[in-house]
């Protein structure tokens, strides 16, 4: 039997995952970290197919399946066959126990396998069904199988801006508009739960990553809608502006400058010892530096060259300029800021090389989150499930004899 967790703001909330992949499956990941009890559903056999994307390239090789245990933690797996009519009546009864059902099927299969919300919901009233798409419920689209990579990078303008004018688009770190989604749709589950406090009732909420992916760049999506001109892509040698721009240090580091505002220039000339920047003409006011940006770069690269980057940090800091350290990951496992502030967080039990893990990103500071466990095996909690839904033994050996539920040996 699974031990008891430990409790926090959401114990005793009962948690269906019906969901695949990154979004809504992080979205339950941060139900449990304040101790909701999340049932993961997997089909018999590979069970859900991000239990093998660790070992994808372009992810880091690992002996260890990091990516299952950041998104899985703390769950219960029931290797459960949607597809069988035998599994009908153990998906009513998960659905009768749930407070909160999150799926992330396009809406085409959800009606093939009965599980639209308009199906489930006349099982339970109280049910907050939460479902995430790649591209909307409605539409030409809404079936269309969407990653992060696709709906919310490509499709939304962040990849076409997040690289070099002399460089083509690039893959991001999977899992970047996943994670930023699974808020979102932790956040729509909190408001359907605060909307049944105050009505009684359940409700359907939904998100998107298409839609998350817009209001990241929101901005400048923003600017389109109002007829804005925009500039050229980014060039590092010829930005529009050249105090928000990289530089290298002589140990090929980067560091990104972050000084535009008009108030940060005295102190930026200062700091770099630059007094000669102060008295050119062609730097004199903000508009100016604007219009000169390419010469300014050619002055301060040799400048940031000249130094490692523990000067830049010094001298930057004492300075009170604003910037930013590129990090290598090797830096940000072992980073005191992300350790003091309990982003990187202790994890339960035997757990192999990791004893961290990356934490949730919202906090109740008076409210403690669970200590993280591991993340379930295939069908690891079968039984275990099926007998808190009140099965026999005689209807759970029926259950697994004809296919519809696996149990983990």
């Amino acid at each position: 039997m699974t031990a008891t967790p430990q409790a926090s703001l959401f114990t005793g909330l009962k948690v269906l995952d019906l969901a695949s992949f990154i979004a809504g499956p992080a979205a339950t990941t941060i139900l449990s970290d304040f101790g909701a009890d999340v049932i993961k559903v997997e089909p018999p056999g590979l069970g859900d197919p991000y239990r093998y994307f660790y070992m994808t390239p372009p992810n880091p090789a690992c002996e260890s399946n990091y990516a299952w245990q950041l998104t899985n933690r703390n769950k219960r797996s029931i290797a459960l066959d949607l597809k069988s009519p035998a599994a009908r009546r153990v998906l009513r009864r998960l659905v009768k126990w749930a407070d909160v059902l999150v799926t992330n099927f396009p809406p085409k299969v959800r009606k093939s396998l009965g599980l639209t919300y308009e199906e489930l919901a006349p099982h339970n009233d109280r049910l907050i069904y939460a479902d995430i798409t790649g591209y909307g419920l409605n539409g030409p689209e809404a079936d269309k199988p969407g990653f992060d990579v696709t709906a919310y990078w490509a499709r939304t303008g962040l990849m076409d801006v997040t690289h070099d004018a002399d460089s083509p688009p690039t893959l991001p770190i999977p899992g970047i508009g996943d994670h930023a989604t699974a808020v979102t749709l932790y956040s729509a589950i909190v408001t359907g739960l605060y909307r049944r406090t105050l009505t009684g009732k359940g409700g359907h909420v939904t998100t998107s990553l298409i839609a998350e992916g817009a209001w990241a760049a929101a901005a400048w999506i923003e600017g389109a809608l109002h007829g804005a001109r925009f500039v050229e892509q980014h060039d590092r040698k010829r930005p529009a502006n050249a105090l928000l721009n990289p530089y290298r240090s002589s140990d090929n580091r980067w560091l990104l400058l972050v000084a535009a505002q008009e108030k940060d220039w005295p102190g930026f000339v200062q700091a770099l010892s630059l007094p000669q920047l102060s008295d050119d003409p062609r730097f004199a006011t903000k508009q100016l530096r604007v219009q000169h940006a390419a010469d300014l770069v050619a002055l301060l690269d040799p400048v940031f060259a000249s130094q490692p980057l523990a000067h830049w940090r010094t001298v930057l800091d004492q300075g009170r300029v604003i910037f930013g350290v590129v990090q290598t990951f090797d830096e940000i496992v072992r980073d005191p800021q992300m350790i003091a502030n309990d982003i990187l967080v202790p994890m339960a039990g035997p757990c192999g090389e990791a004893s961290h893990t990356v934490n949730s990103p919202m906090r109740l500071v008076d409210v403690p989150k669970v200590t993280p466990r591991l993340a379930p095996e295939l069908g690891q909690h079968s039984i275990e499930v099926l007998q808190e839904l009140a099965f026999s033994a005689a209807e759970i050996a029926e259950l697994k004899s004809s296919g519809a539920v696996v149990a983990k040996s």
